[in-house]
């Protein structure tokens, strides 16, 4: 599984590529992160990448050349299988477990992250096969959101995690949130563990653990179990119910 990141800001990626989970799958060959810096590929002499937009308006929009010239450059340098073209912007599907899992179906995802008052509408149209959002929340580049992307995909990735069965048995990947966890000691500060998680009983703990899902979501998160929500169509989607 390999990303390709272009951005005007690469060395924002240091620090979470060089630690954690991703460090060590990046290591292990398992995860392939490659930062590109967008103004390599910026036009004339002085590496240009936005310019103002068509018909006035506040700030700059990036131009089409540098991002269509860096993706042809990628697929020349790093030939790769199935590929996914994924720009981020504000405009984009919020995302999610389930685009998360998608995702991690590709040999390689390209992040094309977006700046200032947004991408040449071309960039949508003719280069990008899906447009992706980190939430209803505008942030000044969608490098944030590329590093959001690249963890919660490497998660799924065979391997990554050592213990495939953790990325099966968390928040949203059965459509409910994750069931309350407890560990020693049984008692702090007058706040005790449930008894039935003490009692040995694998079947009964397995119930609680159901029951208590159920009941986290419904406190919580009671769109996910909305049948009518968008996030339990995701959901149902990603399960293959609907």
């Amino acid at each position: 599984m390999n990303f390709d990141v272009v951005t005007l800001f690469p060395s924002m990626f240091q620090g979470p590529l060089d630690d954690g989970m991703l460090a060590r799958a990046r290591r292990a060959g398992r995860v392939g992160v490659r930062v590109h810096d967008l103004r390599r590929f910026g036009v004339g002499p002085q590496r240009q990448v936005d310019d103002a937009p068509f018909g006035g308006g506040p700030g700059m929009v990036l131009k089409p050349e540098p991002l269509f010239e860096a993706v042809s450059w990628l697929r020349e340098r790093y030939p790769s299988g199935r590929e996914r073209i994924v720009l981020l912007s504000p405009q984009g599907s919020p995302f999610d477990h389930a685009a998360a899992g998608r995702l991690a179906g590709f040999d390689r995802v390209v992040l094309l992250c977006g700046r200032y008052e947004g991408v040449d509408e071309r960039v949508r149209a003719g280069l990008a096969d899906e447009e992706i959002s980190a939430g209803d929340v505008v942030l000044t580049g969608g490098e944030l959101p590329a590093m959001m992307i690249i963890d919660a995909v490497s998660r799924l990735v065979p391997g990554v995690l050592g213990n495939e069965a953790s990325a099966q048995a968390e928040s949203f990947a059965s459509g409910l949130l994750d069931f309350p966890s407890y560990t020693r000691p049984a008692t702090y500060r007058g706040l005790t563990v449930p008894p039935v998680l003490l009692s040995g009983d694998h079947g009964a703990i397995s119930r609680w653990r159901g029951d208590a899902a159920q009941a986290a979501t419904r406190r919580k998160r009671p769109d996910l179990l909305d049948v009518s929500s968008p996030a339990t169509a995701s959901v149902r989607r990603q399960r293959g119910t609907s």
